[in-house]
């Protein structure tokens, strides 16, 4: 048997493909949208992909089964359970095979055994996996998708938290204390390959290691040491990450089928003096450090530096606008298939931050500065404080003078914010709050960002607290 690892640090997606080397056919096992990772690597192992397997719907990125089946062939095994409204609407245009609980399909000597395994989604499935190429007549592993992941287990809340189907939740926790009932019974000895490692927010407390056995999670997982539904419906509704509003979007384009991307053609190049026309029909965002847009920027424009899009700009863009970049031509290809991997397909221009620049154009800016340089002004309230960090990061420790409104959330909600006074930016580190001053700036607000964030204020001795909200006072909104 073959079997390889396919990580996308970005999404903290892991895919795999299984290969029977005598029937020389392989398996993708939960593909990324950027399939060109697996063609490489059945081309190398001499292998052909003739099938896809899917656990679930995701909603965290967009799939590649469409891809591998449209460009190449391969047939679809997809789950056929749970409720109609959680059924693939695209699966009868290729070959295909609707998957419940119990059936088996094999690829070569490698059987694969279908387990329903509810509650991160209704129609969630895993694959039991027995290699009989190697004699074995027991099963060796399991592809758990989002049900279980190393030491954590998939999130029932994210239908009702992103796309907002109420009272969802519950139901869906009970449903994954029954599916991890079922897990427990599986032998200790079976591999756990999840779809997600440390970083998704699929799930919390998720472990950086790449797999797991079924008896090491039995004895570590958190969430498999409540054996009481009511503690483990408590537990595992508790404490969940903020959930990306694009979710939802990503649910909507799985479930439907994503658009078929096909090879890879470059957005059209924009000269700089059109800039002022496609911002009136969609964003632009600058790729740059945030130092350099700080600095000088174009007005209008959205810094989100290339190495944090796939974390913000699901949550920061509108997916029925058109999209532009200010990028440099050794980031465009990379930023594209990043945004196509969380379902932003409407890339259509590249300006050149030079070019722009040479225009005259980039005459925006915003102040920044050190913890040391402002903690006076924060304690004299001579300016707003916004706190941009999660949930889970603003309870373990904040700056008492700060207002919480998290990143995600705030295209929607700065507005609430006064303008009579300047407004510093605050995160962790300085990065996350570079683009929340991108925003302020563009909504017209005197912003500073505070560089080194919450760790340098930390790090100066500056006073701190715990919890969720102070006694009074303003400080204590929270978003």
């Amino acid at each position: 048997m073959l079997l390889r690892y396919f990580y996308d640090r970005t999404l903290a997606h892991a895919s795999y493909m299984v290969g029977c080397q005598r029937a020389k056919e392989a398996v993708i096992v939960d593909p990324g949208r950027d399939i060109g990772q697996y063609l490489e690597a059945s081309e190398r192992e001499g292998v052909k992909i003739v099938a896809v397997a899917e656990t679930h719907i995701h909603a965290d990125y967009v799939s590649g089964a469409r891809e591998l089946a449209d460009r190449i062939g391969a047939k679809l095994y997809v789950s056929d359970e749970g409720p109609a409204e959680w059924k693939y609407r695209y699966a009868a245009e290729y070959s295909h095979c609707l998957c419940k609980d119990g059936d088996k399909f094999s690829i070569g000597k490698i059987d694969f055994e279908v387990v329903h395994t509810p509650g991160h989604t209704p129609e969630s499935i895993s694959f039991v996996l027995t290699d009989r190429g190697g004699g074995a007549t027991s099963p060796m592993g399991i592809f758990s998708g989002d049900f279980v992941f190393v030491g954590s287990i998939g999130r029932p809340d994210l239908l009702e938290e992103a796309a907002g189907m109420m009272g969802t939740a519950e139901v869906g926790a009970r449903q994954l204390f029954h599916s991890v009932e079922r897990f427990r019974d599986l032998p200790d000895h079976l591999q756990v390959w999840p779809a997600h490692g440390a970083g998704s927010a699929c799930g919390k407390g998720l472990g950086a290691i790449p797999s797991s056995t079924v008896g090491y999670e039995k004895l570590f997982n958190p969430a498999l040491q409540h054996h009481d539904e009511e503690e483990f419906v408590h537990y595992i509704l508790a404490d969940q990450p903020e959930a990306p509003r694009y979710f939802a979007v990503m649910k909507r384009v799985n479930k439907e089928g994503p658009k078929v991307l096909g090879p890879y053609v470059a957005p059209k190049y924009c000269e700089p003096g059109c800039l002022d026309k496609v911002l009136d029909e969609g964003a632009v965002v600058d790729l740059r450090a945030p130092a350099d847009f700080s600095a000088n920027h174009a007005p209008g424009t959205l810094n989100i530096p290339a190495g944090m899009l796939a974390g913000w700009a699901g949550w920061l863009l509108d997916y029925d606008e058109p999209l532009r970049l200010i990028a440099e031509p050794g980031q465009l290809s990379e930023a594209v298939r990043v945004l196509n991997k969380i379902g932003l397909d409407e890339v259509v221009g590249v300006f050149s931050a030079n070019e722009l620049a040479e225009a005259g154009l980039m005459q925006g800016a915003y102040r920044t500065a050190t913890p040391q340089e402002l903690a006076e002004q924060i304690a004299a309230g001579d300016v707003t404080l916004v706190d941009v960090r999660a949930q889970g990061e603003w309870e373990a420790g904040h700056i008492p003078q700060a207002e919480h409104y998290f990143l995600g959330k705030l295209k929607d909600s700065h507005g609430e914010i006064t303008r009579d006074k300047p407004v510093v930016t605050q995160c962790q580190s300085g990065m996350r709050s570079s683009i929340a001053a991108s925003v302020f700036t563009d909504a017209g607000y005197d912003v500073i960002n505070m560089t080194g964030g919450y760790a340098a204020w930390q790090k100066a001795g500056f006073p701190t607290e715990l919890g969720g909200a102070c006694e009074g006072g303003s400080a204590c909104v929270s978003h």
